[in-house]
């Protein structure tokens, strides 16, 4: 059977959380999934993906740091995307290993674009709770979807296009939400400026 589903899956949740999707490797250290390869499941990957995973789910809560998060890791998911996708082709032999990276890389670089751009929509608005209700729901999706792929990889990927597309969608009618987060970040940074008075002169 292709892998392809899977990669396509897992690319979609490593713009997510990229974190999440590396620590699928348990599946195969506890023998419930045979398509999770070994790399994933050695000890020092999953201590570090769970220590991250914590990171993340602590940081993607708190307005403004989340974005930070994002921007930090706009290089660090397409890359995660593109490493799994490979390693789950090199386990099958059913799709060549850089195919499965470009599939990865370029679905988790579109994943992550949709989410790192809904942050910045959500950290518009005034009050902190809906970036926690959107973490969380970010978290629990991409963990069954993931979890949901280890068992019917077909059906998963259905659903993780569905949810880019529709991602991507409503990313299109937040653009101006987006910048009015960019105008806010911006003047914050100017009044920090101008609060910390003009620099001393040098002697």
């Amino acid at each position: 059977m292709s892998v392809l589903p899977l990669v396509f899956t897992s690319g979609w949740a490593s713009g997510v959380n990229a974190y999440a999707v590396v620590l699928l490797g348990v599946f195969g250290a506890t023998g419930l999934g045979d398509e999770v390869p070994e790399t994933l499941q050695r000890p020092e990957v999953l201590v570090a993906a769970g220590v991250l995973f914590l990171c993340e789910a602590v940081a993607d809560k708190i307005p403004y740091v989340d974005s930070a998060w994002d921007a930090a890791h706009t290089v660090i998911r397409p890359v995660a995307g593109a490493w799994v996708g490979a390693l789950l082709a090199g386990q099958s032999g059913s799709l060549s290993d850089v195919a499965a990276g470009l599939i990865g890389g370029s679905t988790a670089l579109a994943s992550h674009t949709v989410k790192a751009g809904t942050r910045m929509a959500v950290n518009a608005s005034p009050e902190p709770f809906s970036n926690i209700v959107v973490s969380l729901a970010e978290d629990l999706g991409v963990g069954a979807i993931v979890t949901f792929a280890m068992f019917h990889p077909q059906a998963a990927a259905i659903i993780a296009g569905v949810l880019l597309l529709a991602g991507l969608v409503v990313l299109s009618f937040l653009v101006s939400r987006i910048r009015r987060f960019l105008r806010r970040r911006a003047r914050r940074r100017d009044e920090r400026r101008l609060a910390a008075g003009p620099a001393p002169p040098p002697y």
